[in-house]
This record gives structure tokens, C-alpha cells and sequence, in this order.
């Protein structure tokens, strides 16, 4: 079987075939996950010119997924992070909409301390479930959507299909190494 790098600094590499996620009819395929029972700590390695993150278990490739990176504007970092922090029901404290007084919506994609609020009204963050935080900053990995699959559509942190957020959550603790490249 052949063997394929993923990064040509890295030395983990796609080892074995992986077993395919079954699809939603009119959608693509948007992860695939073998890691549950492999042993070793797992890394995640995120290729932002493929908007796809690799994902290893003590070296061996146990699944894939596709992110949402930073579109124009609010670039995702690149280098090597930790996770910092997980929490499971987080809200964006920056990115979010306004709601008036009467909890209609007014202001969809709204930027908080930027965005005008009516009296009466509040800003409401943005969900980001399965939070995992990897900079001080406020840059993280989380549930969310992916609106065209190989294209950057956040506010520069890494958005992961909700299943994969989830499992991936479960699996990396405090401490996981990711890896961001251009």
C-alpha cells in the first residue's frame, strides 16, 4: 500500500485505508473517523489550503474532516497551538446578532461593542458548541457551519461539522497538539 505525507515537516503519514461515513444522498462526504479505539493521544493537523484537518492517534492517521477556516479578512493563525480550554455550550463573546426588545432579530452578523443595539435590545453570541480554545486570543476549533465544503467561511476560527466537533471533543483533552498550515 502506498504511502502519502500529509505535510513534508511532519512525520506522520496515511498508513491504512479508511472506512467511510455514510453520506447524506445530496451531500458530500464531510468526515471520516477510525480513531475510536486506537490507542495514543491524538493530534490534529489542519491543511487550510485543502480546508480539511487530519486527524492522528499516536502517529497513525485516524480520520479526516472538512473545516471552515477564516475567510477574507479574518485569517485563522497558522503554527503549531495547544488546546486550552473545552467547554461544551459556549458563546461567542465578539460575533453574534442584535435582538430588539421584543426578541426579533435586527442585526443577523453583528460584531459586539461595534454593532448599534436599539434600546431595549441586547447582543446575543454567536453558539459555538464543543468549544476548544487555542489561543489566548479567542481562536478555536467548534461546531459550525460549513456552508461550501473546501472554502473558508468563519471569522478566523476553525468551524467543524457537529459530529466531528463532538468527537473530537471527546478525544483531545487540554493539552492536544494542532497544527495549523497554510
Amino acid at each position: 500500500m502506498p504511502v502519502f505525507p500529509l505535510f513534508s515537516s511532519r512525520t506522520e503519514m496515511v498508513r491504512r485505508p479508511m472506512t467511510i461515513m455514510p453520506p447524506f444522498a445530496s451531500q458530500p462526504i464531510m468526515y471520516v473517523w477510525n480513531g475510536s479505539s486506537k490507542p495514543g493521544p491524538l493530534s490534529v493537523n489542519i491543511d487550510l489550503s485543502e480546508q480539511k484537518a487530519y486527524l492522528f492517534k499516536g502517529g497513525q492517521n485516524v480520520g479526516w474532516t472538512y473545516v471552515a477556516s477564516g475567510r477574507s479578512g479574518f485569517a485563522s493563525p497558522t503554527g503549531t497551538f495547544r488546546i486550552m480550554e473545552k467547554i461544551v455550550d459556549k458563546r461567542s463573546n465578539r460575533y453574534g446578532m442584535i435582538v430588539d426588545r421584543n426578541g426579533d432579530v435586527v442585526n443577523s452578523n453583528a460584531t459586539a461593542g461595534v454593532s448599534r443595539v436599539p434600546p431595549g435590545g441586547h447582543f446575543v453570541g454567536a453558539k459555538m458548541p464543543y468549544w476548544m480554545r487555542i489561543t489566548g486570543y479567542g481562536v478555536g476549533m467548534h461546531a459550525g457551519a460549513i456552508p461550501n465544503p473546501g472554502s473558508p467561511a468563519s471569522h478566523g476560527c476553525i468551524r467543524l461539522p457537529r459530529d466531528m466537533a463532538e468527537t473530537i471533543f471527546q478525544h483531545a483533552p487540554v493539552g492536544t497538539r494542532v497544527t495549523i498550515m497554510q
